[in-house]
């Protein structure tokens, strides 16, 4: 098979969606990959270790994507991407459709295959692809949120840990999840009082299990949310609703009840936010202020740290680019019924229903799509 690795352009974002280890799995099983010229410079791949690990290197970008089979990347493809798709194309990578409609129709219109490393699960109910990056965004929230509340950044001057004879700060972390417990672990490793939320009181009682008394837990309502606001200096989004647009947690009215120079850092941003007034930013421009809060709303925030989430990303991601690249697509999705859950978009058709509502779109059925007669050549 024929597999492109471009260099990302999304705004500072400088990972890559396969190291030369990777290509060298791929090109001695027989494929034939090619990575754009400078792909992996960003995290310390240089073009020569791609080169040695069998890859062709190739500056044309149009010419790169126009031979591909299969694209392997790591940020959803930005609209002179997506312009560049075609029938017949896999697409692998992040997508989050369901908040950004122009990238949703820009698929449909390629008629490409796109699957995304986001709705990918595993036999645990878990996200394998998309848990190495939670648990990065999760610590780097802690790490982005205490720089925050410096007072040079707009925050309240709080020191997150604190100092003898001084209360550290409060930290509340919405959602129990992969990112809500490493942010958790980083703040409490940090020295703050962290109260987590959850909707879960299984997954409440497993953290209170492991952690006891250094972290409290409350079970998430709005009521309960709302009153523990008034105290809190950095709140952390850490919601996911599964290929959905995320729930808005934090209203515009509730900011109200947030000290001046509180910090918000929403983690959920790649799937629309779970603060109201939550808009993506970029690692440029990471923050913005409403009502006297501080809002970091980074949408590909793992991209700060690039080698180290590269790294874990294509650890989790190669063996599903192996199997779509030995068996095609339509048959690995066939062996494998958690890869067939990243099937998004197909062919001009919305196959994961969550995207379908989200833009009010015609939803297609998974078993549909594959039960079809092959004729487009998009299964080889």
């Amino acid at each position: 098979m024929d597999i492109a690795v471009p260099r990302e352009i999304k705004n500072h974002e400088y990972r890559v969606g396969m190291t030369p280890g990777g290509v060298h799995e791929l090109t001695r099983a027989g494929h034939r990959v090619r990575v754009e010229s400078g792909a992996g410079a960003g995290v310390g791949f240089s073009d020569e270790q791609y080169a040695a690990a069998g890859a062709e290197l190739v500056s044309d970008v149009e010419a790169l994507f126009a031979g591909a089979e299969l694209i392997v990347k790591v940020k959803e493809p930005q609209p002179e991407e997506y312009r560049r798709l075609k029938p017949g194309q896999v697409l692998f990578t992040y997508l989050h459709l369901a908040p950004d409609e122009a990238q949703t129709k820009g698929l449909l219109a390629s008629g490409c295959t796109a699957i995304a490393y986001e709705t990918v699960t595993d036999a645990q109910g878990g996200l394998p692809l998309l848990a190495p990056m939670s648990e990065v965004a999760g610590r780097m929230a802690v790490q982005a949120g205490a720089h925050c509340l410096e007072k040079a950044q707009g925050g309240r001057g709080v020191l997150l840990g604190g100092v003898p004879g001084v209360l550290p700060a409060r930290v509340l972390v919405l959602g129990g999840g992969v990112v809500g417990i490493n942010a958790a672990r980083m703040a409490m490793g940090l020295g703050a009082d962290v109260t987590i939320f959850d909707k879960s009181l299984a997954r409440l009682k497993e953290l209170d299990a492991l952690y006891g008394p250094r972290l409290k837990t409350l079970y998430s309502t709005a009521d309960a949310i709302e009153a523990e606001l008034a105290r809190a200096d950095l709140v952390i989004g850490a919601v996911l609703i599964p290929g959905a647009s995320a729930p808005k947690l934090v209203t515009r009215a509730m900011l109200k009840k947030l000290p001046r120079g509180a910090v918000l850092v929403d983690v959920a941003i790649d799937q629309g936010g779970c603060f109201e007034t939550s808009k993506p930013t970029t690692h440029q421009q990471p923050t913005f202020e409403v009502d006297g809060v501080v809002h970091y709303c980074v949408a590909n925030m793992p991209g700060g740290v690039a080698r180290t989430s590269t790294l874990a990303l294509t650890n989790a991601t190669l063996p599903f680019v192996q199997a779509l690249a030995n068996k095609g697509w339509r048959r690995a999705l066939s062996d494998n019924a958690h890869l067939a859950e990243g099937l998004n978009v197909h062919n001009g058709k919305v196959v994961y229903q969550a995207v379908a509502e989200a833009h009010q779109l015609q939803h297609v059925p998974l078993e549909q799509v594959l039960m079809e007669t092959v004729g487009d050549g998009s299964d080889i």
